[in-house]
């Protein structure tokens, strides 16, 4: 396995409020693009074939490509929004490794401006449909209608606590 790992400088030079506008499976597809399911050395890198395929799916231009360029002892690694470099190797012994990079990956299906001619028209699927809660359960009011206040810290909260337990897994290994 291979484990990109952004800074934490690269975190906050992403514009404010991105990581909130995902919805729970774009978080987990982003943890999960950078992550390879195989083992990569830095050596490795001269000669790989692009795109790679990352534990969020496909490698089809546009959804979750990553392409990987080297010169000389350097490596970067492109998305089609982003490229970021490969800063230092954190770890590695011979099964896993995980690489530092200066930028957060940002694959092509969650971060590509979408084309307003290919917007999907809404599905009754998407339509808003509240369930009420069982009368024993109900509050005092009888009312559950209300929306429940998302201020984003928990998507936040969990995005952070996949990556953990990403790392706290790889390491394990």
């Amino acid at each position: 396995m291979t484990v990109f790992v952004p800074t934490d400088n690269a975190f906050t030079t992403l514009k404010a409020g991105t990581l909130n506008s995902l919805t729970s499976q774009q978080q987990v597809q982003l943890v999960q693009y950078h992550v390879l399911p195989s083992f990569i050395s830095m050596s490795q890198f001269q000669t790989v074939s692009n795109p790679l395929r990352t534990q969020a799916g496909d490698t089809s231009p546009g959804d979750f490509p990553l392409n990987v360029t080297t010169s000389g002892n350097q490596v970067n690694v492109s998305t089609g929004i982003v490229d970021a470099t490969v800063a230092n190797t954190i770890y590695t012994d011979g099964e896993l490794a995980v690489y530092q990079v200066d930028k957060v990956l940002q694959p092509l299906s969650i971060f590509a401006s979408p084309s307003p001619a290919t917007a999907p028209a809404p599905t009754p699927a998407t339509v808003n449909l509240k369930k009420k809660s069982p009368p024993a359960l109900s509050p005092s009011s009888g009312n559950d209608d209300a929306p429940a206040d998302k201020s984003g810290v928990d998507s936040v909260n969990d995005v952070a606590m996949l990556g953990i337990g990403v790392l706290w897994f790889v390491f394990w290994l």
